[in-house]
């Protein structure tokens, strides 16, 4: 067992460049074994009757079980309300089965399945070592060639490959069983690696399929160590002698430039070594010369190493490809090639809508970096999973920096199976993937469980300091802080971590942009990358169903459109979808802007660019599952607030008063190729229709790479604005600009009060007054509307984290408002379609009112975005008439310590502005004993 361990260790790593192989791709013969009886009947001298289609899955051949009650999910469930509401019983239903936890796949097989075909050994090939190279696996395989078991392997990130030894010339059959249950070695029911929640735990093969023949003498692995300073590459070639004797060979490198704008090929160098039976291993110095490319986001330069082995019989090519890069730690902060890099990040969580399994293709990776890299970022982390060879190419390609892990999402040190088996994996994925440029960062997975976690992990990553320094390496992805991390992945810098609710920092003050993490990051002397940034929630976009056209459908949108039919606001969703994905996307930009304000500050990782269609569906992504827009934010605005080059401005409040001057310290955050020399900076002060209030040149200067660089300073009084007026605030350097909304209104002016009575509680004198056709402003405090009409919903500025069901409800459970900003009750309160900062004030001190307890139909002036879980037509603020008598009811706080919140002076201005003027005449009817029912 453990030869073959070694084997599909090593083989996979080179490229034979000449060698015969069999194509074992195309039509197989299966069986399913839900039992697990076919090792004890000898399924492997049994020839099946079904067929299918490898490179594949079962699901992708529309084998398996179709999806009921008794589906055997491969992902925890936190919010059991499907399995018993009342809600959801039709979707219970045999013929109408629709989960709301993740895409739906087609068809579902947990247990072991058996694949077999015959393939033929021609005569040529019957002298010759043989090997089976099996790309993708999901995950644990048996061999058996002409009913005769080979072996056993359980790689989840890189090829199961066999040694065959050598077959007969003529007909021969292969069998293989695929076991994608949990056994021994549990990876964790979460972990992307195997979750239903993302990829699928799909039962199949894909990618590469073959048999190839090797010599006698083969090269089994090329490391390639560069060392810029020495301007040359250490080479640790990996052999295997399967000769009896020891036999004299020539080592012929060469290193020659690919995709470089002019061919870079070092003189090749020739070394003569002998080489013993069994395994060997030669270490080579290759010299590169002055003028060779370096490798890095800017400039991704890479190499191909032919390496020629000749023996006195035959010669053999076998080919890698490198990059020349240095990583290393520079205090807090990372360096690749000597220049300060700060990772913009985002999470690939190994969603694949079409197939349920990762591409094995390049093309369709490179599609994916190329939308990263448009939305101005630099780096990908694989939650919880290893990808492909195609991933690692296509990333180095395009100069994509790389955070891979070994699959667990679990209890670690516990003593069990997985304890072993990630140091295996480990070790397979840096022998196999190591030469990539694109891979610096490690770790064992994600939020590892355990109480000996700490030691178990410490001593992991020393070992893997020791077997591969190419990379960095940390004990988990968000956790444990131990001294043998050489960075730490951890939650704290965001503005919301789990379980902060209300008190998040972005719900518990005022919207400003003059803070940072420094106080969180500054304890540490490691550098620091935050963890899962982000998990802002838009509205679904219904429109994506039909994009669903492969093996997983989703059945969770489906769900939630009916309901929102249900609800009679189907005509509501795009507008839903937009409002709540811009309120998301701005969301995001304070979450990043902080981050790159933060001085040492490493990076940070998006949890993230693209929709999560599990964990019971967190659609936190301004993209879609397929890494496509969803039309509230292109990639070029997003980079804006995410590029390379980013302007930034500390601004202590967005909300002023005309009596106030607008002070703000305008600094940078610049990660680009080379310092920006001799630059002018520029900031203007514009209407939204684009006019000029103010602008204003800053001192010529050379900005060098780093952040926390202060360009200069603004401020300007905001005297001759008299009318209330919402205001960008712009600044641009060279190219690069960035913009925030501002929000100024009069500090005196009229109070609009007129005739209308002002009440924070509907009493007799309220009701008095309607009755005789007069106008009443309801503004009740926050937390007086009952449960059950509006009182359970809790209201707060963020959008909602993550989502509601994976979370246990936690705060808050809204997604921001939809506005008409034309409505002439917000005439004097500038506002566009969506949850602004100025919307901060109101809706952090709010009710939501359930407009369905107050009659049918009711159109509201504000709306409240409800969570699609429930889809509820929901108010902040209304208008109506009571007999004789017209109210307005905000449930936004306009009376209670407005004294700090200038917005809310400012819209109880504008209403009672509108409520004095003629335009007043709403069209909603209300009746009193309705609204008497909403409160205590």
């Amino acid at each position: 067992m453990k030869k073959i361990a070694f084997l599909f260790t090593l083989l996979f790593y080179v490229t034979i460049v000449c060698g015969q192989q069999i194509d074992l791709k195309g039509v197989w013969k299966f069986k399913l074994d839900p039992e697990d009886v076919g090792v004890t009947k000898k399924w492997q001298l049994t020839d099946f009757t079904e067929t299918l289609t490898l490179p594949g899955t079962l699901a992708s051949n529309n084998q398996g079980y179709t999806i009921d009650k008794d589906t055997k999910w491969t992902g925890r469930i936190i919010d059991s309300t499907w399995f018993k509401s009342d809600r959801y019983a039709k979707f219970r239903k045999k013929d109408n089965y629709k989960t709301i936890f993740w895409l739906q796949p087609n068809k579902n097989y947990v247990g072991p399945a058996w694949y077999n075909r015959a393939f033929t050994i021609s005569k040529a090939m019957s002298d010759q070592e043989l090997v089976l190279h099996l790309e993708r696996v999901h995950w644990e395989t048996t061999l058996w060639i002409d009913g005769k078991q080979i072996g056993m392997q359980n790689a989840l990130g890189v090829p199961h490959e066999y040694n065959l030894g050598k077959l007969k010339t003529g007909n021969h059959h292969i069998s293989i069983r695929v076991d994608n249950r949990i056994k021994n070695i549990d990876v964790g029911m979460n972990a992307h690696s195997i979750s239903d929640h993302t990829q699928t735990n799909w039962n199949g093969i894909v990618g590469q399929l073959h048999i190839r023949a090797i010599p006698k003498i083969t090269v089994t692995q090329i490391a390639v160590y560069p060392d810029i300073e020495k301007k040359e590459v250490r080479i640790v070639l990996q052999t295997d002698n399967k000769s009896q004797s020891s036999k004299n060979t020539n080592f012929i490198l060469q290193a020659s430039s690919k995709f470089t704008p002019k061919v870079h090929q070092p003189p090749s160098i020739e070394i003569r070594e002998v080489i013993a039976p069994g395994k060997n291993k030669t270490e080579m110095v290759y010299p590169m010369g002055n003028d060779f490319y370096k490798w890095d986001e800017f400039t991704p330069f890479l190499y191909q190493l032919s390496v020629k082995m000749q023996d006195e019989h035959n010669m053999k090519e076998y080919q890698t490809s490198f990059g020349m890069r240095k990583l290393e730690i520079s205090g807090t902060q990372f360096k690749i090639n000597d220049r300060l890099t700060f990772l913009r990040g985002t999470l690939d969580c190994a969603v694949f809508p079409l197939t349920g399994y990762p591409p094995t293709e390049i093309t369709e990776w490179k599609r994916i970096y190329n939308v990263v890299k448009s939305h101005g970022l630099n780096h990908v982390r694989f939650h919880s999973w290893c990808p492909p060879k195609a991933a690692f190419e296509a990333a180095d390609e395009l100069g994509i920096y790389i955070q891979v892990e070994g699959g667990g999402w679990t209890l670690v040190g516990g003593g069990n199976g997985f304890d072993k088996w990630i140091y295996e994996e480990s070790d397979r994925i840096l022998d196999t993937y190591g030469n990539h440029p694109s891979f610096i960062l490690y770790t064992y997975g994600n939020e590892p469980d355990g109480k000996n976690q700490g030691d178990f992990l410490g001593k992991l990553v020393n070992h893997l300091k020791k077997h591969d320094n190419r990379h960095l390496y940390t004990s988990g992805a968000g956790w444990p802080d131990i001294k043998e991390n050489e960075f730490y992945n951890a939650m704290y810098p965001r503005l919301y971590v789990w379980g902060d609710g209300l008190e998040s920092y972005n719900n518990a003050n005022p919207p400003s942009t003059d803070f940072d993490w420094l106080n969180i990051t500054g304890k540490y002397k490691v550098p620091y990358i935050s963890h899962e940034v982000g998990q802002w929630c838009a509205y679904p976009n219904f429109k994506e169903i039909d994009k669903y056209t492969g093996v997983l459908k989703a059945h969770n949108f489906e769900v939630f459109q009916e309901t929102l039919q249900e609800n009679k606001l189907e005509h509501l969703a795009d507008s839903f979808l937009l409002a709540s994905g811009k309120h998301q996307a701005m969301t995001y930009k304070a979450d990043i802007e902080a981050a790159l304000r933060t001085p040492g500050f490493a990076g940070f990782q998006l949890l993230g660019l693209s929709d999560f269609p599990g964990q019971g569906t967190a659609l936190v992504g301004v993209l879609d599952a397929f890494w496509e827009e969803k039309g509230y934010i292109s990639p070029e605005e997003f980079k804006t607030f995410s590029g390379p080059t980013v302007p930034l401005i500390r601004l202590p409040k967005m909300v002023y008063n005309n009596d106030e001057s607008l002070d703000a310290s305008i600094e940078i955050a610049h990660f680009g190729k080379d310092n920006i020399k001799d630059i002018v900076p520029t900031w203007n002060l514009t209407q939204v229709d684009g006019r000029i209030i103010a602008s204003g040149n800053l001192d010529t200067q050379t900005i060098p790479l780093g952040n926390a660089h202060i360009l200069g300073h603004i401020k300007y009084p905001l005297r001759e604005i008299l009318v209330p007026m919402q205001l960008k605030l712009t600044v641009q350097v060279g190219s690069n600009r960035n913009s925030w909304n501002i929000w100024v209104y009069p500090a005196t002016s009229p109070s609009y009060e007129g005739d209308v009575h002002i009440t924070d509680t509907l009493d007799q004198q309220a009701y008095t007054i309607l009755e005789k056709g007069g106008k009443v402003l309801f503004s009740p405090r926050a937390g007086s509307i009952k449960k059950g009409n509006g009182g359970e919903i809790v209201m707060g500025y963020s959008p909602i984290f993550w989502n509601t069901a994976w979370t246990n409800k936690q705060p808050p459970h809204v997604m921001g408002v939809l506005v008409n900003p034309n409505h002439p009750a917000l005439q004097l309160f500038p506002t566009d379609y969506y949850s602004d900062f100025q919307w901060w004030g109101l809706v952090t001190n709010a009710n939501a009112l359930k407009l369905k307890e107050l009659g049918e139909d009711v159109e509201p002036i504000v709306r409240i975005i409800d969570d699609w879980f429930t889809n509820q037509s929901l108010g902040l603020i209304i208008e109506g008439k009571i007999g004789k008598g017209k109210i307005i009811i905000s449930s936004a706080d306009l009376l209670q310590n407005r004294n700090k919140r200038l917005e809310v002076t400012q819209m109880k201005k504008s209403i009672l502005h509108y409520m004095n003027s003629v335009s007043f005449n709403p069209q909603n009817n209300f009746e009193i004993d309705k609204i008497k029912k909403l409160f205590p």
